[in-house]
């Protein structure tokens, strides 16, 4: 009996798989009511009553309800030195359709869960010239130029606002995930920038399609708002949906900002 060439898996298992996550993604988010889901502390930034040194924290956690499925909210936190409270900056999209400004920029803790989502830490910078770095990150923030505008696919959204002032701050090295749909939206219809870490160059149509190449992201392609990308420098692999997949974390441990910019463990 003859038997026919094994069949790979192919592109329909890895779109099968990418299905599957997302629909339980859904599930979890189903039923969940805005108003009384989590928004408490995930215990992971520094207590600010008891760490005096200056930090800077970028966070990413599932968005709310359906659109959790496919992306994330990513925001940024501050505290200079000696303060005594995180200040937040973030871009809402509620705020934007209601004719406000979409940038919050509020007091609250550095590591909310977003309505009940588990933040993930991308950025802890911290050190005696992080103050420096706050005050640009501030700048950057309040010339998002897109704070009248909010859109969910592809942007500009949060993520097009936090790898906005990434750019402007490259000190951040922010390598946002493949699930930070928006990211590739560039400011003022822009077609080539520096990648959000600094580190390379992308070029992107309105978020559509484009390419990035940097040392800190590595190679991704961006299809229809959707990123594929590898690492070799991380081992890491990027996918739609599924999120980035490598064998250690984006932040292992907090890096420290010395003097003359440099950068120490």
């Amino acid at each position: 009996m003859a038997y026919g060439k094994p069949r790979g898996f192919g592109p329909w298992a890895l779109i099968a798989a990418l299905g599957v996550i997302a629909t339980a993604v859904v599930m979890r988010s189903v039923g969940a009511d805005w108003r009384t889901a989590s928004r408490e502390s995930a215990g992971i930034a520094p207590d600010p009553q008891m760490v005096k040194e200056a930090v800077v924290q970028i966070y990413a956690a599932r968005a709310y309800a359906w659109r959790g499925a496919f992306g994330v909210h990513t925001w940024i936190a501050v505290k200079p030195t000696d303060a005594e409270h995180y200040t937040v900056y973030q871009v809402i999209g509620w705020r934007a359709v209601r004719g406000m400004e979409a940038l919050m920029v509020d007091q609250r803790p550095a590591d909310q869960r977003w309505f009940g989502a588990m933040p993930e830490l991308l950025v802890d910078l911290r050190g005696p010239d992080v103050d420096e770095v706050i005050a640009r990150v501030d700048k950057a923030a309040r010339g998002y130029p897109h704070n009248g505008n909010y859109t969910v696919w592809p942007g500009p959204n949060s993520n097009s606002f936090v790898a906005h002032v990434a750019r402007e701050v490259p000190e951040l090295r922010l390598d946002l995930p493949p699930t930070a749909i928006g990211k590739d939206y560039l400011p003022n219809g822009d077609i080539v920038a520096r990648a959000p870490s600094g580190t390379g160059w992308q070029v992107s149509l309105f978020g559509l399609l484009g390419v990035l190449a940097a040392e800190k992201e590595g190679l991704e392609i961006n299809i229809l708002g959707l990123t594929f990308g590898v690492n070799p420098l991380q081992l890491a692999v990027k996918l739609p949906i599924v999120g980035r997949i490598a064998p250690s974390p984006p932040v292992e441990r907090p890096e420290y900002l010395a003097s003359g910019n440099g950068r120490g463990s």
